[in-house]
C-alpha cells in the first residue's frame, strides 16, 4: 500500500507539471467559445470568457493571429490590460494559445491570441523571427506594451529615458509595483501555475525596475509566457518571480495591473517575437552595484541592487540608476559637478577596471555623468569576452553645485628654435568663471638625435586628445580581453589637460600602435591596406610625447597649439 501511494503521488506531481493538450490552429473556427484564464487581483486565477472572430493570415512570415472578443469581469471595464500578456486562452479545455495582441485606444476588449504552436517552438529551437501588427479599420493591432514598473527612481529619471524606453515596446511606469528586496531563496514550482503573473527582474533592491506578463503553459522544468516578445534580445538570463495582482486599474489610454514580486521562481533565457520562453528552479546570475552618494548638501547615500548580467539591458539600466541617484537628492538644472570613482570588477580575476572622471557644466550634467559609467560597461559586455564577465560594480560620486571648469586660454614657449636635447618650457593658462585663473608649468625634453623640422605643440581637453590618440582604435573589435581593458584604461579622464608633441610627418597605425615616419617600402604597402587590415594611414600626424597637466579636479575644455623649430 505505502508503494502504491507514492505511485499515485508521483504520477499526480508528473501531471501537475506536464504539457496541456494542444487545440491546434487549423482547427480554429469563427463563433467557437472558450475562456482563458489570468489574474485580477491577488494571487487567484480567475477565467475569463473568450469568443473566436476569425483569423488574421499572413500577418507575419507563416504566421497567423487568431481574432477574438474577450468578456467577463472587469474586461468590460478596462479593456485588455497590460499585464495579460501571455494570458493562456483553451477551447474544449486545450490549450488553443495566448492573450498577445490588442487594438490602440480600443473601447472593446477584442484581442489577438497567439497560437501556442508558434509558442512550443521556440522551446524546441525553432525560431521565426517576426513581430505581429497590422493596421485594420482605423486601429492597429499591436502587441500588448508591456508595463516596465520602477521604484526607487525619481519621477525626472522616468522622464529622461521614457522616449527610449517606449522604443524597446514597453511602458514605463513609476511606483505601480512592490520594488524591494525579493527573498533570494528560490520558491516552491508547485506554486506556478498557467494564468499567474510573473515578474522579470531586471534591477532589484533599493531600485527596482520589472517587467510584468502572464504564464502561458509550464511542461516540466519549461516556461512560456507573454506571447510575444519581451525586448527579442535573443539567448538571454534574466531572473523572473511569482507575482502577486494589488490591483488592476482601468485606463483612458490602456489599462493596467500592479503588482508585487513574491518570489524567485527561475530565468528567462530565450527571448523572441512569439514568446518569452524560461527555465522554473534555474538562479540567473546578477551583478552586484554599488552606488555611494556624497551629497552637494552633506547627504550620503548608498544603494544596493543586483542588475541583470545582459550586455543590452545592464548598461541601461545602470545609466538610469546613477543618473536617479544624483537626481534624487541633487538640483537638476544649474551649475554643478559630479566626481566618479570606483571600479568594475571581473569574475576572471583579472585586474578590475578603475573608474576616475569628473563632469562640470551648467546643464544636462547628471546625464553626461550617467552615460560616463555606461558607455564603458557597454564596451567592456559588447566585446563578448568570456574573461571580461562582470562580478560587481562599485561606484562613488561625489557631488557639489560649483562649476569645477577651466578652459585653455593660452600656451607660452621660452624659445622657438631649439636643438635635440634641449629643455622646452611652456607655460599653459587656464582659465575659468569669476576671472580664475591656473598656470601650470610643462617641460619637455627634445631627444638626442630627432630630426630637424617644425614640433607642434597641443594642449588639449581629454575629449580632443582622446579623438586624436584612439581614433583609429574607437569602433574596432578588441583582438582580446586584455586589450580592451587596456583601451578603456588608456582613455584620458576629464580633470585633467593634455600635452601633446607631435610632428607632422606621415604617420600609420599598426595594430594600435602608432608607426611613426616608416620607410618609404612600408608606408607603401601600408597606404594600400583598407581600414580593416593592419596598417592605417593617420593624416593627424606622428606623435612623439605625451603629458598629462594636473588641474586639481577641473574639467578641461578647448585647445591651443605652438609650433617649435628644431634646428641642427
Amino acid at each position: 500500500m505505502p508503494a502504491l501511494c507514492l505511485l499515485l503521488l508521483l504520477s499526480l506531481a508528473s501531471n501537475a507539471f506536464s504539457a496541456s493538450p494542444i487545440f491546434p490552429l487549423k482547427d480554429v473556427r469563427a463563433g467557437q467559445h472558450g475562456i482563458g484564464k489570468t489574474v485580477f487581483t491577488g494571487d487567484r486565477i480567475e477565467e475569463f470568457q473568450v469568443e473566436i472572430l476569425g483569423v488574421l493570415e499572413n500577418m507575419g512570415p507563416r504566421q497567423s493571429i487568431i481574432l477574438a472578443r474577450l468578456s467577463g469581469w472587469p474586461l468590460e471595464k478596462t479593456g485588455v490590460i497590460q499585464g495579460m500578456s501571455g494570458s493562456p486562452v483553451y477551447i474544449e479545455g486545450k490549450l488553443l494559445g495566448a492573450v498577445a495582441l490588442a487594438f490602440s485606444f480600443s473601447k472593446d476588449p477584442i484581442a489577438g491570441i497567439r497560437p501556442i504552436e508558434d509558442m512550443l517552438a521556440v522551446g524546441d529551437g525553432v525560431v521565426r523571427e517576426q513581430r505581429a501588427g497590422v493596421a485594420h479599420g482605423g486601429g492597429e493591432l499591436h502587441e500588448i506594451a508591456t508595463p516596465l514598473a520602477f521604484n526607487g527612481f525619481s519621477a525626472a529619471t522616468i522622464e529622461h529615458f521614457a522616449d527610449g524606453i517606449r522604443k524597446l515596446g514597453m511602458e514605463p511606469r513609476q511606483g505601480v509595483s512592490g520594488g524591494g528586496r525579493v527573498p533570494r531563496k528560490l520558491g516552491d514550482p508547485s506554486h506556478l501555475h498557467p494564468g499567474d503573473m510573473i515578474s522579470v527582474q531586471l534591477l532589484s533592491g533599493d531600485m527596482n525596475v520589472a517587467a510584468d506578463g502572464t504564464v502561458t503553459e509550464i511542461d516540466g522544468n519549461k516556461l512560456y509566457a507573454f506571447g510575444h516578445r519581451f525586448l527579442a534580445v535573443g539567448g538571454t538570463e534574466l531572473p523572473f518571480a511569482r507575482a502577486d495582482v494589488i490591483t488592476t486599474l482601468a485606463n483612458v489610454s490602456s489599462s493596467f495591473k500592479i503588482s508585487s514580486a513574491r518570489e524567485w521562481m527561475g530565468v528567462i533565457t530565450d527571448d523572441r517575437s512569439a514568446t518569452v520562453y524560461g527555465e522554473i528552479g534555474k538562479r540567473a546570475v546578477t551583478i552586484p552595484v554599488t552606488i555611494a552618494l556624497r551629497g552637494a548638501g552633506r547627504t550620503n547615500l548608498t544603494y544596493q541592487m543586483e542588475m541583470v548580467n545582459d550586455r543590452f539591458l545592464s548598461p541601461f539600466l545602470m545609466q538610469m540608476a546613477v543618473f536617479s541617484a544624483i537626481d534624487a537628492t541633487e538640483r537638476g538644472p544649474g551649475v554643478a559637478s559630479f566626481a566618479l570613482q570606483g571600479e568594475i570588477e571581473f569574475e576572471s580575476g583579472m585586474a578590475p577596471l578603475k573608474i576616475d572622471n569628473t563632469y562640470s557644466g551648467d546643464f544636462g550634467v547628471s546625464a553626461q555623468a550617467a552615460l560616463g559609467i555606461a558607455s564603458p560597461l557597454s564596451y567592456l559586455m559588447g566585446s563578448g569576452f568570456d574573461a571580461l564577465k562582470i562580478r560587481a560594480i562599485r561606484l562613488s560620486i561625489a557631488a557639489s553645485e560649483k562649476k569645477q571648469a577651466l578652459q585653455v586660454d593660452q600656451i607660452a614657449v621660452t624659445k622657438r628654435e631649439v636643438h635635440p636635447g634641449d629643455l622646452v618650457e611652456l607655460a599653459v593658462t587656464l582659465a575659468g568663471e569669476n576671472g580664475v585663473e591656473l598656470t601650470r608649468m610643462v617641460s619637455y625634453r627634445v631627444p638626442v638625435g630627432a630630426p630637424v623640422g617644425v614640433l607642434q605643440f597641443t594642449v588639449s581637453d581629454a575629449m580632443s586628445a582622446n579623438l586624436t590618440e584612439f581614433q583609429q582604435t574607437i569602433g574596432v573589435t578588441p583582438k582580446s580581453a586584455a586589450q580592451a581593458v587596456s583601451f578603456l584604461q588608456g582613455l584620458r579622464s576629464n580633470n585633467a589637460a593634455y600635452l601633446r608633441v607631435w610632428r607632422t610627418d606621415t604617420s600609420f597605425q599598426v595594430q594600435g600602435s602608432d608607426l611613426p615616419d616608416p620607410p618609404p617600402s612600408v608606408a607603401l604597402l601600408l597606404a594600400k591596406s583598407p581600414a580593416t587590415s593592419q596598417g592605417t594611414w593617420l593624416g593627424r600626424g606622428s606623435t612623439v610625447g605625451h603629458v598629462r597637466i594636473d588641474t586639481g579636479n577641473a574639467v578641461v575644455s578647448g585647445s591651443k597649439t605652438v609650433q617649435v623649430e628644431v634646428k641642427e
